[in-house]
């Protein structure tokens, strides 16, 4: 795994310097993480969410491939290491304080974002209105691999 330099990051300054600086401060939260948006860079479309450290982003920004911290497996992810659907990043934007970043992305492979198959990890709704008792979900899209 190439190795990314976590010292790119220039130190958190007043909240001018954050919200209308030149330099990427991000904010990493309690536990070292900063949530990450990714989106189709030609469609706008969410494909999902994930959390990065301070070495995925670092790596993310450095090779132009998107790694995350994978809290369930406890450790640095490249995403589509196993399934081949890699996420080329075409562009990182963050927030007007630092505490996100949104990455912009071409999916290889077989397109699909989703370990479940699905071309979104977003694939299902929450109706809105007055339902009574357990909430049902509505599934939005179907399999891209069958």
């Amino acid at each position: 795994m190439p190795s990314g330099s976590v010292d790119k990051f220039s130190p958190r300054g007043s909240v001018q310097e954050i919200e209308s600086g030149g330099m990427f401060s991000p904010l990493f939260d309690q536990d070292g993480l900063i949530p990450a948006i990714v989106t189709d860079a030609a469609g706008g479309e969410v494909l999902m969410f994930a959390w990065m450290n301070r070495e995925a982003l670092a790596l993310t920004i450095g090779t132009g491939l998107a790694y995350f911290w994978s809290r369930s497996r406890d450790r640095l992810w490249l995403k589509g290491e196993e399934s081949g659907n890699r996420l080329r990043v075409v562009e990182v934007r963050t927030d007007c304080d630092q505490d996100v970043v949104w990455l912009r992305v071409t999916v290889e492979g077989q397109e699909l974002a989703c370990h479940t198959g699905r071309r979104s990890c977003f694939y299902r709704s929450v109706p809105m209105g007055g339902a009574s008792g357990p909430l049902p979900l509505e599934f939005d899209y179907g399999r891209r691999d069958t």
